[in-house]
């Protein structure tokens, strides 16, 4: 028996677009490998600023002992993570919660930061990481010998 299948003329071509669009070359080969580089669910900012490349990250509730920050390969991971309880009793009640959670983030860093020291400071519930920035080469005046 044949399969019906019903034309409708707006999303055909839409459709046909998108998987133009997802064939290319550009996403298959690129998305995953930028998804490696740049992951987690941890909202970052990055910038430049007196000469150092600064990461900061909000990380509330969180103390230093909780957090985990790491350069490997080129790679700055950053993990927090956290479980507490808290228990009350009273005469007629129970009760007992729980807070635990975590975040995380990889994010590939600059070639020229690679094997650069990290600073890091934790304040008022912001990771800040300062990594020195190598100064620029400056365009160099070259000799000539000879005649």
């Amino acid at each position: 028996m044949a399969d019906i299948t019903r034309r409708d003329p707006f999303f055909s071509p839409v459709r046909q677009m998108m998987e133009r669009v997802f064939d290319d070359p550009f996403f298959r080969a690129e998305l995953p490998a930028r998804l490696l580089n740049d992951e987690g669910s941890l909202a970052l900012d990055v910038f430049e600023k007196d000469g150092n490349l600064v990461v900061q990250a909000s990380v509330p509730g969180f103390k230093k002992e909780d957090i985990d920050v790491r350069v490997e390969d080129g790679v700055l991971a950053i993990r927090a993570q956290r479980s507490e309880e808290h228990e009350e009793r009273d005469e007629k009640f129970y009760r007992r919660e729980r807070s635990w959670g975590s975040m995380s983030r990889r994010i590939a860093l600059p070639g020229i930061v690679k094997d650069a020291p990290v600073e890091a400071e934790l304040k008022n519930g912001v990771l800040s990481l300062r990594i020195a920035l190598p100064q620029k080469a400056e365009p160099k005046q070259i000799e000539i010998k000879g005649e």
